[in-house]
């Protein structure tokens, strides 16, 4: 069942989100070629901490870390681990923070040192691709419209769109109804009422959109290697507008 909010849940979310927000803005400036994972891990545990707000994925359903990491072939949910990155990787940290009660949630991809012309355009695309989903979560559409935008624009560059995994409700729960797909028809699936509050979060491949699970049983990939990109913002819908909620 779906969860409407009431402007004073989103005012809360909304401050977990700028928690989140200066996180990220905080990691950006650490992910250079040399640093583990594991490292940003620590760097995002003690960031929350210290903000008064608990790191959203430690423990949820069992995960053992704070952030969710993806390098490269890497779609979502990879284990933060001692690997050094290296110049030329493409990763994504996903984050989450819980204040008083509340979640939010966002994903954000980042270049190590210098990477090619073609991963800079799909790093390109798959952002505009998030900001086109956000612009259809409006009173009155449906949740079609937001994956049936997303579907067709990675498509009209010949990238795919992962269909493993979805956006998702937040809220009192890290992972709420309604499912949020990032492809599909427009017109189709529940309609946008004020008070929605989820998280969009495609992810976009420059090869097959299938996936495969590591022997970790989170860790999921692409089948045939390809890169990865995913870019996440927690909204809510209102009467009069639509907020993001994970920004600065």
């Amino acid at each position: 069942m779906t969860i409407l909010k009431s402007v004073r849940e989103i005012e809360i979310m909304k401050e977990a989100g700028k928690i989140v927000a200066e996180c990220h803005a905080t990691l950006a400036e650490k992910i250079k070629p040399g640093i583990t994972t594991k490292e940003l891990n620590s760097i995002t545990e003690d960031f929350i901490k210290q903000a008064g707000a608990i790191p959203s994925f430690k423990g949820h359903q069992g995960f053992p870390a704070c952030i969710c990491t993806a390098v490269n072939d890497v779609i979502c949910h990879g284990i933060p681990n001692s690997k050094k990155l290296n110049s030329g990787d493409v990763i994504t940290i996903d984050i989450g923070a819980n204040l008083k009660g509340y979640h939010a949630d966002s994903a954000w991809s980042y270049k190590v040192g210098k990477v090619s012309p073609d991963i800079e355009q799909l790093m390109k695309v798959a952002k505009e691709c998030l900001f086109l989903g956000i612009e259809q979560a409006r009173v009155g559409n449906r949740i079609g419209d937001i994956g049936a935008v997303i579907q067709s624009y990675a498509e009209s560059y010949q990238y795919s769109v992962v269909r493993d995994f979805c956006g998702h409700g937040v809220g009192r729960e890290l992972w709420e109804e309604p499912q949020i797909p990032h492809y599909g028809q427009p017109g189709r699936g529940a309609l946008i009422k004020p008070g929605l509050t989820i998280a969009i979060e495609p992810m976009i491949t420059n090869g097959s959109w299938k996936a495969k699970i590591d022997a970790d049983g989170w860790t999921a990939r692409t089948v045939d290697g390809s890169i990865c990109i995913q870019y996440e913002h927690t909204i809510a819908v209102t009467e009069e507008e639509t907020i993001i909620l994970t920004q600065l």
